[in-house]
């Protein structure tokens, strides 16, 4: 019974280590950067990853970013309308997630209006008021730089 409970633990821990990590500090300077090459670069980097709420969420909100580059109206809105099907869909299981309520609030600021995409953004703020308290330093951080210019999430509701 020892042995079994050794053995499980030591299949828990590769698989936990196998999962290769996402660079969140890249992830967000290329979502902030507005450079095609850096949303390509990362994205390629998110495609190798193995399947997650965190990788789904982080690839649906870059490629909504990404249809800002794409020719053409009709590839524009399909793009955009992949990376939300994306994000929305991780949202929707696990709508406590400050970090994908923040992304959604950053997109939704950001769309175009013809999009009808910021239906979201109260309960957005909301969210991410209600749970940075609880976020790691370096989210807390990225918010909070984001909130200097933001016109909807401003740095003095931040506690």
């Amino acid at each position: 019974m020892k042995r079994m409970v050794v053995v499980c633990l030591v299949f828990l821990a590769a698989a936990l280590t196998a999962q290769a990590q996402i660079d969140k500090k890249s992830f967000y300077s290329a979502l902030s950067s507005g450079q095609e090459e850096a949303i390509d670069k990362v994205l390629s980097k998110l495609e190798s990853e193995k399947s997650s709420p965190k990788v789904n969420a982080y690839k649906g909100a870059l490629t909504m970013k990404k249809a800002g580059f794409v020719k053409g109206v009709k590839s524009k809105l399909k793009t955009f309308k992949e990376g939300a099907h994306l994000l929305e869909d991780e949202i929707k299981t696990s709508p406590a997630n400050t970090e994908f309520r923040f992304l959604r609030l950053t997109i939704q600021e950001h769309a175009p209006g013809i999009l009808n995409y910021n239906k979201e953004i109260d309960d957005d703020k909301h969210a991410i008021l209600s749970g940075y308290a609880k976020l790691d330093s370096e989210l807390k951080n990225v918010i909070a730089d984001y909130a200097k210019d933001s016109k909807v999430l401003k740095g003095s509701d931040l506690r």
